[in-house]
């Protein structure tokens, strides 16, 4: 085997190693992180312990997301818990320079023009909350229980394509985990595969 090809493969290898990160297994303890929200405010997932928490990973310029927010669903949602006093975090881990990075100015625009419900837009642009929980897509959905523990983790849905049409249709995983964990239930999907956008990473 030539220098040329060993050299592929090792750097095929290096690059594998660096995005083959898994999410933490449901039942676990969810990973702390703190981040800033568009106001400049710090929200770290510690400060919530005690509530329910949704974290959303989002990219305002995937197809996948603007399928959920397009329709109002995604804001429907956010409204429906929100409102039952569970802590919604949408995060933003796209890098600088590449599709769905955005501004504290755009992120505020953002929530205004999408007439937005969630807790707070966080922005991750070092991938730091994002690798820690392995989100890969954008939706990627995280539930967290009052014990600070993962209760689902994966899609937003079973309906892995961008078109709107498909909502009414789905079974929303997220919807069903915040519903049998409030009613006291356990989560009878509490892992799917995450469809969407794949999160640009530095």
């Amino acid at each position: 085997m030539n220098k040329k090809i060993i050299l592929t493969v090792v750097t095929s290898l290096i690059a594998t190693a660096v995005f083959a990160f898994d999410p933490p297994p449901v039942g676990s303890a969810a990973p702390d992180f703190s981040l800033t929200d568009a106001k400049g405010n710090t929200h770290s997932l510690s400060q919530y312990k005690g509530k329910y928490v949704v974290l959303e990973w989002f990219n305002p310029q995937c197809p996948f997301v603007k399928k959920h927010y397009g329709s109002g669903n995604m804001q429907k949602l956010q409204d429906e818990y929100t409102s039952k006093g569970i802590v919604w975090l949408t995060i933003d881990s796209s890098a600088p320079g590449t599709e769905g990075n955005i501004t504290p100015e755009e992120a505020e625009k953002i929530t205004s023009a999408w007439k937005t419900h969630q807790t707070a837009l966080l922005l991750d642009p070092e991938g730091k909350a994002g690798r820690a929980y392995g989100a890969k897509n954008t939706p990627d959905m995280v539930v967290i229980n009052p014990d600070g523990k993962i209760a689902y983790e994966g899609a937003i849905d079973n309906k892995a394509t961008p078109n709107p049409a498909d909502i009414p249709v789905s079974t929303n995983y997220v919807k069903v985990a915040l519903d049998e964990s409030l009613a006291g239930k356990p989560v009878t999907t509490p892992q799917t595969k995450p469809y969407g956008c794949s999160v640009k990473y530095k």
